[in-house]
């Protein structure tokens, strides 16, 4: 039985993370999760968390928050990374990991990730319209254009519960024992693709009609 992925094992699959490759994603996720987990658990303890929330909870969310920051604007902080300037691709990570959780604790700036919990009704609300996205679409040629601008987008973990929620078709459930995340991360993120997926929807309609 393979071990898990360690933190030195980040570096190694840091060319394929950001080629957004799946399973770089995983082992680069993997192996630097405790990292992250460590210095957001420091920053929470140095600022008193937030208010009403479990701490292990809070780490757990402002983790998910670290890792699209690390990866927003394709990767662009994860880029800025040189291993030739002596701090090694963890250490590098866990300062990031500690900036990102203290400005979001000094601005109390609320992720979609720290909501409170969705109600049960509109919560199932929105899981229908998430399994129903390929209906929204439409036409089968802008449905193949929509898939192909959000893999382009979606930053590589959005990519992965994108797959995993509507071309895998797997549940809540899975996808939070999948990916270690909670189910507020799950549904905050399946919210935020369809956003985005509308958005594209209507520029690439509007592109359309001003083809025709």
């Amino acid at each position: 039985m393979s071990s898990s992925p360690r933190p030195a094992d980040a570096a190694r699959a840091l060319p394929g993370a950001l080629a957004r490759e799946p399973g770089a994603v995983r082992v680069f996720v993997a192996a630097l999760t405790p990292v992250i987990q460590a210095r957001v658990a420091r920053a929470l303890h140095r600022r008193g968390g937030l208010a009403g929330r479990e701490v292990r909870q809070e780490v757990r969310d402002l983790t998910q928050e670290v890792f699209v920051a690390l990866f927003a604007d394709d990767a662009r902080v994860l880029r800025r990374w040189d291993g030739d300037k002596g701090l090694s691709l963890p250490n590098f990570v866990g300062l990031v990991a500690e900036r990102e959780a203290g400005a979001i604790l000094r601005s109390k700036r609320r992720s979609p990730f720290t909501d409170e919990p969705t109600e049960g009704a509109a919560l199932e609300r929105r899981s229908g319209a998430a399994r129903s996205v390929e209906r929204e679409v439409g036409a089968r040629d802008l449905l193949r254009a929509l898939l192909a601008r959000l893999e382009e987008e979606l930053s590589p973990l959005g990519a992965q519960i994108f797959d995993l929620v509507w071309r895998q078709q797997k549940s809540t459930e899975q996808v939070c024992a999948e990916l270690g995340m909670s189910k507020d991360a799950v549904h905050a993120w399946r919210s935020r693709i369809m956003k985005k997926a509308r958005a594209l929807r209507a520029e690439l309609e509007r592109g359309a009609e001003v083809g025709a």
